[in-house]
């Protein structure tokens, strides 16, 4: 609201300006002090006044808040907006030169003796110089007599993130579909929640807050030709309008814009059932119901709450990339919005995000904004984690091509897979990574994701043995680090140390030099996880908890756990996995940029350094004794957890060298490197096994490394325990194995493969053998060269390649038991080739435990990469296998109790592919 300045405003103005000349504070025992608004002023600007005029309180002034033209006396503090005429003017006549007015959210602050004006250069902007002003009257106890401020934020967008969704899935329900109900998420009708939250973010000049969940419209909307999609009843209907409506207007008032996140293609479930539908599928294309459903979703969505934005989810629950993708966001939601607009006589555009997450952003931004103008893009910083400052490559062509398109790209820290659940607090990383958001990839905007618990918000995972912590209170460094340097990336460090040492001192009631040792030990702990993350890891998703640790296996022969190469040929800086380490020390070769090595005493440093550093500012601890304590226990497990995949990571690398030596005595010396790594992991669970619930928020199947996170197990680390104990004792038995000669002579068991009693109902298939000379495409020449002897009696289904390309493929059949299907899917990215499944990018990808590979490298067919078989499970009845577009191979169906040897068969032409996980099973 523009606000208008009545004759007696400016009359009083101008009497203000002149007639003060002399500071009462200094005499006045009684402070007094008038805040003065115009009679006109947009609800921020009474907000900010209320922030302001309770630190003034604080610090003993007498405080007014009025709109009149009342006699003032004592100090006064005028807040407005910069293109007020008696503001501008007053302004300029404060400043000898002249004045640089700020942009978008700017403000100016100017005191002179007892007229202090703080103006914005919009009401977001008036709003926030209240709140600095705020700030230095709590931090110097008392209203500056002189200040000079001009200051407004870098980035464009600066937003937090909650998930409307939960640790586990809901009886009946896929991925992310978690109705709104109280049941649900008790705290979504908390008010005073809400209005606490909502303060910390205005606090900390965020201005944006998403609300993620599947598919929210059926919690909030209801939509006339389609009343059965309702999800929830009556009374909690009435309930979600009355809070979404309350959230909306109090962000408002805080200048905080919210988005409502949602995933595409997901339905409400009696909408699915009514339909015969599933509620989501990946690989079905666009259906006109859901369509016209989806659209009219939205356009009630927009009618109902104007002033909320959308955050669109293209990928991930429908295929990704494509023209389905481009024809969903031009043809179903910019017309639902559009139509929305359309029913409330508006003209004016509420913005769209689009998540460059399993689709092409640029592509289909290409032909959406002919159509609507007020659009953004988003894609995820360092993927499902916080890795790198130094991001490079493909993933940062990406970001730096969004980046150019026009509009604003904004930097999802997403999920914190590796961080979680430790406390988390290096500033001087988190500065570098906002600087690498401008500076490397173009961007200007933050949109920001909980430390840890992402699932479980509001809570944390500390055990407190009683109330719950929130993640508010807990990782209040972790918000307040990202939303100052979002503001300002570019303050000096010596400042910056100064600046968070005064924090820590203040939270802790210690001194500042005791205060410079907590911020050691957040900035020492603080490299531990990316750096392990980014040279030992499997993936940047949250398929891995790296702070579980991980099994040799997986360090030994990461490619056969779906390696997600992102990770390394993008978000860390330049250098080396553990097998090029391997291989180039066997080939004397120099190595590149940040080793393995590099890490393992990096990390060792860190760890003994944190340590040290939270030891020395126990001795001054006066305040929150508890939080700290807690603190001090993150900083040594820390410490453990960095020694335990240190010493790990040296055995690796003895076992990575025999597989080039073939040395029993390079095995020899990794057993005490792995026992050592134990110890420190045993030290890691007696830290944690009081203090933690859980390590990771994420309790479901798609988790996956270190191990199966079925039914929210393997979530501890006293769970884990066993398994790594379990090891190395399987470890030092195949070590003395290989010494034993009958052992040696040993064959492994031979395993064949038969098709289980199922009767095919997708019509026009022809079968072959999986044998050497077999064509394995009805449409192309090219056949079997070798193939793995576990499938050499098995009755493969004989596909037309083209149709795969073109339609996807799909097999439906009949079964009387639970069986497997087992597919072979071409070992290339490639866009002809059907990818593996993805846990990155596609939420549903282990729905039928599909996920892992079990025979690797199991098929070569002639002219086409080497095949991995992967097994996609089903009960008995009537059944449909549905894949998206690209060849693949379907290699027949088998009781779902057949014995499957998970190994690699080898039948590569490249590297050097001997399987090692054997010696650890």
């Amino acid at each position: 609201m523009k606000m208008r300045i009545t004759h007696s405003y400016i009359a009083l103005l101008i009497l203000l300006f002149s007639c003060f000349h002399s500071s009462l504070k200094a005499q006045d025992t009684n402070k007094k002090i008038t805040i003065v608004l115009a009679a006109i002023h947009h609800q921020r600007l009474d907000y900010g006044a209320q922030k302001l005029k309770l630190a003034l309180q604080q610090v003993g002034y007498v405080v007014t808040i009025q709109q009149n033209t009342q006699a003032i006396s004592g100090n006064a503090i005028f807040v407005g907006l910069l293109n007020d005429p008696v503001i501008k003017k007053a302004l300029v006549k404060r400043y000898p030169d002249s004045v640089k007015f700020p942009g978008k959210e700017g403000f100016i602050i100017n005191s002179v003796n007892d007229v202090t004006i703080v103006a914005g250069a919009d009401n977001s902007g008036a709003l926030y110089g209240c709140l600095e002003l705020a700030a230095r009257v709590k931090g110097a106890h008392d209203l500056p007599a002189k200040l000079e401020i001009t200051d407004q934020p870098e980035m464009v967008l600066r937003g937090t993130c909650i998930g409307v969704q939960k640790p586990a899935l809901l009886p009946g329900r896929g991925t992310y579909e978690y109705p709104y109900t109280p049941e649900n998420f008790p705290w979504f009708y908390d008010k005073a929640l809400w209005l606490r939250y909502l303060d910390s973010l205005a606090e900390n000049r965020m201005n944006s807050l998403y609300l993620w969940n599947g598919h929210p419209f059926a919690s909030l909307v209801k939509v006339k030709e389609y009343p059965y999609a309702v999800e929830v009843d009556d009374a909690t209907f009435k309930k979600n309008e009355e809070i979404y409506r309350f959230l909306a207007s109090e962000a408002d008032k805080r200048g905080i814009w919210l988005i409502q996140g949602f995933y595409n293609i997901i339905v409400s479930k009696p909408f699915a059932e009514k339909n015969n539908l599933k509620t989501q599928d990946r690989n079905r294309h666009i259906v006109p119901i859901i369509a016209d459903y989806t659209r009219k979703s939205i356009a009630a969505f927009v009618q109902k709450y104007p002033n909320v934005g959308l955050l669109i989810t293209l990928g991930e629950a429908m295929e990704g990339v494509g023209q389905d993708d481009i024809d969903w966001f031009t043809k179903t939601i910019i017309p639902g919005v559009k139509d929305g607009l359309k029913a409330l006589g508006r003209t004016d555009e509420p913005p769209i995000v689009l998540r460059a997450h399993d689709t092409d952003a640029p592509e289909v931004m290409k032909y959406a904004k002919p159509l609507y103008k007020n659009l953004y893009t988003e894609a995820k910083y360092n993927g499902e984690a916080l890795t790198t400052y130094e991001p490079h490559g493909p993933w940062a062509d990406l970001h730096r091509k969004l980046s150019s398109i026009g509009t604003v790209q904004i930097e999802n820290v997403h999920i914190m897979a590796n961080l979680e659940p430790f406390r988390y607090g290096s500033a001087d990383f988190i500065q570098k990574c906002v600087q690498a958001m401008h500076h490397i990839y173009g961007a200007n905007g933050l949109h920001l994701y909980p430390q840890a618990s992402y699932w479980d918000w509001p809570y944390t995972a500390d055990n407190t043995g009683g109330q719950r912590l929130l993640q508010m209170d807990r990782d209040w460094i972790w918000y307040k680090a990202w939303s100052r340097y979002a503001w300002n990336s570019n303050r000096s460090r010596g400042g910056e140390v100064k600046y968070w040492a005064e924090q820590l001192a203040a939270k802790y009631g210690c001194d500042e030099a005791h205060a410079k040792n907590i911020l050691a030990a957040y900035e020492q702990s603080g490299q531990i996880a990316p750096e392990l993350l980014r040279r030992f890891g499997i993936t940047d998703g949250n398929r891995q908890t790296m702070t579980l640790g991980m099994l040799m296996s997986q360090l030994v022969n990461p490619e056969k756990y779906g390696l997600f190469t992102l990770l390394y040929n993008s978000e860390g800086p330049v250098g080396e996995m553990m097998s090029e380490y391997a291989e180039k020390e066997w080939k004397h070769q120099p190595h590149i940029g940040e080793t393995p090595v590099k890490v393992i005493d990096s990390v060792i440093a860190q760890g003994r350094k944190a340590v040290k550093a939270i030891d020395r500012a126990s001795a001054q601890i006066t305040k929150d004794k508890t939080e700290f304590n807690r603190l001090k226990n993150d900083m040594y497990c820390y410490n453990a957890l960095a020694n335990s995949y240190a010493y790990k990571a040296k055995a690796a690398l003895w076992v990575l060298r025999y597989k080039y030596s073939d040395n029993i005595a390079d095995l020899e010396k990794a057993l005490p490197e792995l026992q050592t790594s134990l110890d420190y992991f045993n030290q890691l669970v007696n830290l944690t096994k009081d203090t933690y619930l859980y390590a990771n928020s994420m309790q479901t199947k798609q988790r996956k490394i270190p191990v199966g996170g079925n039914d929210a197990k393997m979530k501890t680390w006293v769970e884990l325990l066993p398994v790594y104990q379990k090891e190395l004792d399987n470890f030092k038995r195949n070590i003395d194995s290989l010494k034993s000669p009958p052992v040696v002579a040993k064959k492994a068991e031979k395993v064949s493969l038969t098709n289980a009693q199922a009767v095919i109902k997708t019509g026009g298939i022809t079968f072959y053998k999986v044998s050497n000379g077999e064509q394995v495409f009805a449409d192309t020449a090219v056949v079997v060269k070798n193939a793995a002897p576990e499938l050499a009696n098995l009755q493969a289904l004989k596909l037309m390649k083209a149709d795969q390309l073109k339609n996807g493929s799909s097999l439906s059949f009949t079964n009387a038991k639970p069986v497997k299907v087992l597919v072979g899917f071409f070992n290339e990215k490639d866009a002809k080739y059907l990818p593996e499944p993805q846990l990155e990018t596609d939420a549903s990808a282990n729905d039928y435990g599909q996920a892992d590979v079990k025979i690797a490298n199991a098929i070569q067919v002639e002219g086409l990469p080497p095949v991995n078989v992967h097994t996609y499970s089903f009960k008995a009845g009537t059944n449909t296998l549905t894949l998206g577009k690209g060849a693949c191979l379907i290699l027949g169906i088998v009781n779902d109790d057949a014995y499957i040897p998970v190994y690699d068969a080898g039948l590569s032409n490249t590297g050097n592919i001997k399987d090692l996980r054997w010696l650890f099973n």
